[in-house]
């Protein structure tokens, strides 16, 4: 009796997601092994113990692989970071936790904000952590803000830490340490908040 074709979905479902998942970590491991975004597809391919072929039929070219890479990783560790440690009440928890995993991966961002696609890299990591800086900017500037000066300072803010923090991945002395950045961090954000409370 033949099989319906809807039989094998589910096991074909879960080798997708498992091959997606050697790929996009494979693709984390070699960056920040070589130290380069100019890794060869067939390394990536081998490296996830697939063929050069899967790679293009999953993500098309290496680039689209390296940006999925990228976000894949901010997904889960980055943001998980991040709202593990919202809760403690500790103001400089969540970037703390930011700092540190960006020094954790610091090979891997610093080869991707040096390659051809750190702008797109730093615009999709950007709108992912849009929805936090919206939380900050909130805070910032409490009832006052109307919905439309509310968006630009987050893009503001968002914009702001991006270009600090990717300086300090590129250019900062090794090793890179998380909590003298994050004091950097809070600084700037007491300069601001205190401006904020001078305004009222």
């Amino acid at each position: 009796m033949p099989l319906q074709s809807g039989a094998l979905a589910p096991a074909q479902d879960r080798r997708v997601r498992r091959t997606r998942s050697a790929l996009l970590r494979a693709a984390v491991a070699l960056v920040a092994e070589r130290d380069t975004a100019a890794v060869p597809i067939a390394d990536l391919a081998a490296a996830a113990d697939v063929s050069r072929q899967v790679v293009y039929q999953h993500f098309g070219d290496r680039d689209t692989l390296l940006l999925e890479a990228a976000l894949d990783l901010a997904r889960r560790e980055l943001l998980q970071r991040i709202e593990d440690a919202s809760p403690s009440g500790d103001r400089r928890g969540p970037a703390l936790a930011a700092m540190r995993h960006f020094a954790e991966y610091r090979a891997f961002y610093r080869a991707m904000l040096t390659s051809s696609i750190a702008f797109a890299l730093n615009k999709a990591l950007s709108e992912l952590l849009m929805p936090v800086n919206r939380r900050l900017a909130r805070r910032m500037g409490g009832d006052r803000l109307d919905p439309r000066t509310a968006d630009d300072l987050t893009l503001y803010l968002t914009g702001g830490a991006a270009a600090f923090v990717n300086a300090w991945l590129v250019e900062g002395d090794d090793p890179l340490d998380p909590e003298e950045f994050t004091e950097r961090l809070m600084r700037m954000m007491h300069v601001l908040l205190e401006h904020k409370e001078q305004d009222r």
